[in-house]
């Protein structure tokens, strides 16, 4: 019986399929494997291990993609899904945005509209509430 080969990127075969990968990974996948697997193994970490639900971690990296430093859409994007998926209401992301405004205004201006085209994909309503006490 032929032994199966071992993949020498279980990191980056993982990350493809989980659904949770940034296209522009591709390129380094195919000009430094190396670089790729060993930057996504370290990105694992907290992802693997550690008291936070996943939909928490999700909305920290919302907001770490949506902030006037980074203002990464795809990011953004992908990020509010994964979160949305793990139970984050529009409210929650939307908070989430909102504390990257401490950063700059900027932040909502990439989130917010790809919160809206996100809650509709899913066919949840997109107007917010709301909130007593807040401006």
């Amino acid at each position: 019986m032929p032994s199966k080969k071992r993949s020498t990127t279980p990191y980056t075969d993982a990350q493809r399929k989980s659904g949770d990968w940034n296209p522009l990974w591709s390129t380094f996948s195919e000009w430094d494997p190396e670089f790729l697997e060993a930057y996504l193994r370290l990105r694992n970490v907290p992802f693997r291990k550690g008291p936070l639900p996943k939909k928490v971690k999700e909305l920290i990296l919302v907001a770490i993609n949506a902030a006037t430093t980074h203002l990464y859409a795809p990011g953004v994007r992908r990020h509010i899904r994964n979160a949305l998926q793990h139970g984050a209401t529009r409210e929650e992301i939307l908070e989430a945005i909102e504390l990257t405004t401490v950063l700059g205004i900027h932040s909502s201006n990439v989130a917010v509209p790809i919160l809206i085209e996100e809650l509709a994909e899913q066919g949840r309503k997109g107007g917010a509430k709301k909130r007593a006490g807040k401006i």
